[in-house]
């Protein structure tokens, strides 16, 4: 109702502005813009907050690419698909049915607009509606990432198909609630994972090798969801961004633009404390061209075979070095 409230002054003003109104005028476009931002922020807030449409059509007489993955939607009695509206195996296409599409597409992590968690950093917030989107869309990027590198593209979760239909009308703030609570139970008590932890089955207390495999990809799983948690500790939480954002002269309750949200999630990731997180790097292009030099130097694993037989030497004096903006010096390692 404040926003409501909020919203019929901005347009009521006529003639009688407040005389802090033409005040804001003469310190510049900044402030202008931040009501502009304050105004767009509580229209959203109004007009999304309540019911999330998420019915979607398809047509059953063509392909959906879904992260690489083709699938089909015809039915069973059909004709095969017609092979030149997929590419081929060979091009690293694989072939599904609307079933196996289901599994793929509600296996990917959701982060969407929340209201009543703990107030955001530098404010008195406590929901991102209205003015979150594109971190949370970040978010969903990032957390696609890490599933991919940790689970595999053929990975899909093994509750997908038990949550509501995927052609639900909508989706109500309740509705979402119960998910979320949902989610926060399976969370309880999930062990941590390492980035140097392998991917095979450590023991054969939960069965099959196929079970053990299948109980260490959830783990990896919870945890990666965890990361992402409404929370000031997650550490790639909102919470987390929007401080990050601070720097960047972003508060919360501001639209972040892709480019900003880009370099936050950068900053997130390289600041990250967790052995999971260790040796995953972000890049971000400049002028929106990727460099596979710049890429390749992101991921060099640090030099240790000259520099640390010289370290070893009982009257090595140590090594400096760095790069522009940056000097190092070094006087031992571990390992």
């Amino acid at each position: 109702m404040s926003v409501y409230t909020t919203f019929r002054i901005c347009l009521r003003c006529g003639n009688g502005f407040p005389s802090s109104v033409f005040q804001m005028e003469n310190k510049g476009s900044d402030e202008v813009e931040k009501l502009k931002t304050k105004f767009y922020s509580g229209w959203n807030n109004v007009k999304y907050s309540w019911v999330l449409k998420s019915k979607t059509s398809f047509s059953r007489n063509s392909p959906v690419l879904l992260l690489g993955k083709c699938y089909h939607f015809k039915a069973d009695d059909d004709d095969s698909p017609d092979e030149a509206s997929c590419r081929e195996p060979e091009d690293g296409f694989s072939m599904g049915n609307v079933e196996a599409f289901r599994k793929d597409f509600t296996s990917r992590v959701w982060l969407t607009y929340r209201e009543e968690f703990p107030p955001l950093p530098g404010s008195t917030l406590t929901t991102d509606c209205g003015w979150g989107c594109l971190l949370r869309a970040g978010q969903m990027m990032l957390a696609q990432a890490l599933v991919l590198h940790f689970l595999g593209r053929d990975w899909t979760w093994s509750e997908a198909l038990t949550l509501q239909p995927l052609d639900t009308e909508t989706w109500t703030t309740t509705a979402a609630k119960r998910l979320i609570t949902s989610l926060k139970a399976s969370l309880q008590g999930s062990p941590k994972i390492s980035s140097r932890q392998s991917s095979e089955p450590q023991s054969s207390s939960h069965g099959s090798a196929e079970e053990a495999e299948a109980h260490l990809k959830e783990m990896y799983h919870r945890t990666i969801i965890s990361w992402f948690g409404d929370t000031s500790s997650a550490l790639l939480g909102l919470h987390r961004l929007v401080r990050l954002g601070l720097t960047l002269g972003k508060n919360a309750g501001n639209w972040y633009g892709p480019a900003v949200v880009a370099h936050i999630l950068k900053k997130a990731v390289e600041e990250a404390m967790d052995s999971g997180l260790a040796g995953i790097t972000a890049y971000v292009s400049q002028d929106c061209t990727v460099y596979s030099a710049d890429v390749a130097d992101c991921h060099k694993p640090p030099r240790a075979s000259q520099e640390t037989n010289i370290l070893s030497v009982e009257y090595c004096i140590g090594i400096i070095g760095g790069k522009p903006k940056q000097a190092c010096y070094f006087v031992g390692f571990q390992g």
